[in-house]
């Protein structure tokens, strides 16, 4: 079989696409950047990018020989580099097509990783502040090269001239903008100058910014990075980084952890909070790309169980988005994410070696997030697992504590099961470990990994009632009219009922019903009512063979030694009623609208018996 050849293109004009410049520039303001802010940052990363070229055509020039000039007076602002500059080919070609990188020129696309930005629509944001964008620029790249005028305005138009060198005697670009008159939030001469500090502290060229007073240029990142800096000790370099995390995020770290990542270029700090958080809330980091700010809220720089630090880094190798507010996500970010958290995992078992007061103020802060991270890491569950507090029913206890007084520990599997058998588990001599919270059960079933001496096992109805003391025989026959009427009053519930001696003796019953047994019989109990026939007599069969609840009446209480006396039959069936409704509170769990229902009428009924009997 033969393809048909490809018919030509019918005879006619080629177009090209019309760019309404106004509508391109909301979309960027509305869908792109986060804010009108960020011109200044585009300025000042162009301005970065160019310095980086001029340094690879001058790759002898003193290192803080070419730098970047700030001026806001509050009528105009200028970003002045001493960067490659553009020939008047440069300008037709990049500043008025747009889309395009002057990046890409030459051999400068062979070097992209060098540079900041890659995507060429930077000037465009200077269109959020401004109606028109003034670019005069020389090009580093022939002695005698002329100088470039650009004017860009926001109707889409242009100029382009050249002009003679005295216009600008040196190499470089300088751009300026007239801020519109809804802008000056924006351009005012001191948020120009706090705008470039937040996104330029870090920058490896020199940056100054004058507010057209007449004073000398401020510095806008007078010290290179506190991690790049030399110290006297290893305590000063400490307190240092310390303190630069307070000031970044606001609070004292718990610790300060260093970040180096030399095959990525990555160096940076994270700081321990020193307070909890909860669980599963991400805080954003401060990522830096080659000295410039890229985002506040970085969240995807390291794993999600890493909740517990901030971090501040700069990186030479990660690549921004397109809106250069975010990382992209590709293989070099998931490596750099995977090493540092192998860098925290370090941190946390150096702590645990070396510092045990840390590790005791960290995991009473971040157990929840340590607790994650455990249960998929063997080594931190080896070094970690023992240290860890859970709820237990000798109390709040780490389980190497709690282990050393119960051989065999058992663990619920919720905490509403928990609640329910706390208190007479602990009577009994039970060791049992509250594993409803997130990772503790996993947890607590791992410990014979550590401790080899120790058996864990889940708690069950059946072991429970195993340590519960059967009354004598004498007892169970004279309650025995009482427990049949108990268990038909209760069987609605599914709730079988017995006769036990525990302690304490004031508690007068004790409710054992898992969540997993009441929605079998739920489960089975609307299965039934939608089937019929045949269907429906399987399925009741199968209904009586699910797990039932049962309410254990403790002999050593006095209201059940009253209540088992009873021998008026709807007496008895109100007060075994009250009994299950009081356990169904004391258990924790929600009621449901059947058992609410019963509380209130068996109340209601126990005050009627007892207006009768005093009338």
């Amino acid at each position: 079989m033969t393809l048909p050849d490809t018919p030509p293109r019918p005879a006619g004009t080629d177009r090209t696409f019309q760019v309404d410049l106004r509508g391109l520039v909301d979309l960027l303001s509305h869908h792109l950047y986060s804010s009108p802010r960020v011109y200044l940052r585009e300025l000042m990363q162009n301005a970065v990018d160019a310095l980086t070229a001029r340094h690879g055509l001058e790759p002898g020039a003193a290192a803080g020989a070419f730098g970047i000039r700030l001026y806001a007076d509050g009528s105009v602002v200028r970003v002045e580099d001493d960067g490659v500059g553009l020939t008047e080919a440069d300008v037709h070609t990049f500043l008025a097509t747009i889309g395009r990188s002057s990046k890409r020129a030459e051999k400068i696309a062979e070097q992209r990783a060098d540079f900041i930005g890659q995507f060429g629509i930077g000037l465009l944001s200077c269109f959020l502040v401004a109606d028109e964008i003034h670019v005069l620029s020389r090009s580093a790249r022939t002695a005698d090269a002329p100088v470039v005028e650009w004017r860009g305005r926001g109707d889409g138009s242009y100029s382009v001239r050249t002009l003679p060198a005295s216009a600008r005697p040196r190499p470089g670009t300088t751009v300026t903008l007239t801020p519109r008159a809804d802008a000056g939030e924006w351009t005012r001469p001191a948020q120009v100058h706090a705008l470039a500090r937040h996104f330029g502290s870090l920058l490896r060229h020199p940056v100054t910014f004058d507010d057209g007073t007449g004073g000398p240029g401020a510095p806008v990142n007078p010290e290179p990075a506190p991690w790049a800096r030399a110290y006297a000790t290893p305590g000063a370099r400490s307190r240092a980084l310390a303190g630069y995390g307070e000031d970044v995020f606001g609070f004292t770290p718990l610790d300060t952890i260093e970040l180096d990542l030399p095959a990525v270029g990555l160096k940076g700090i994270a700081c321990v909070l020193p307070e909890a958080v909860p669980a599963g809330r991400r805080h954003g980091h401060r990522v830096h790309v080659k000295g410039m700010l890229l985002s506040e809220q970085a969240e995807e720089i390291l794993p999600e169980w890493a909740f517990f630090v901030r971090c501040v880094v700069d990186a030479e190798s990660l690549r921004p988005t397109a809106s250069r507010e975010s990382l992209y996500e590709d293989d070099t970010l998931a490596a750099v994410r995977d090493a540092l958290a192998e860098r925290l995992r370090a941190w946390i078992a150096r702590t645990a070696a070396s510092d045990p007061d840390l590790l005791g103020r960290f995991l009473q802060a971040h157990h929840l997030a340590v607790k994650s991270l455990a249960v998929h890491d063997d080594e931190i569950l080896r070094m970690l697992l023992p240290w860890l507090p859970f709820e237990t029913t000798d109390g709040h206890a780490t389980l190497d504590e709690f282990a050393r007084t119960h051989r065999t520990v058992l663990v619920t599997s919720s905490v509403e099961e928990f609640r329910q058998v706390a208190a007479i588990a602990s009577a009994a001599g039970l060791g049992v470990v509250n594993g409803g919270y997130t990772y503790d059960r996993e947890l607590v079933h791992r410990l014979p990994e550590i401790r080899p001496e120790v058996s864990v096992a889940d708690l069950d109805p059946a072991t429970l009632t195993a340590h519960l003391d059967p009354v004598d025989r004498e007892t169970e026959l004279a309650a025995a009219a009482y427990l049949a009427l108990a268990r038909d009053a209760l069987a609605v519930f599914d709730c079988d009922v017995a006769l036990r001696t525990f302690q304490p003796a004031s508690a007068p019953a004790l409710l054992l019903d898992s969540r997993e047994a009441r929605h079998e019989r739920t489960r089975s109990q609307l299965a039934r009512e939608q089937q019929g026939g045949l269907w429906g007599d399987i399925l009741g069969h199968l209904r009586q063979e699910a797990p039932r609840a049962q309410l254990i009446l403790n002999q050593l209480n006095p209201l059940v030694r009253t209540a088992v006396t009873i021998d008026e039959p709807e007496l008895a069936r109100t007060s075994a009623e009250a009994l299950y409704g009081q356990a169904a509170m004391l258990s924790r769990r929600p009621l449901r609208p059947a058992e609410s229902s019963l509380i209130n009428r068996s109340f209601l009924d126990l005050l009627a018996h007892a207006l009768r009997k005093d009338s």
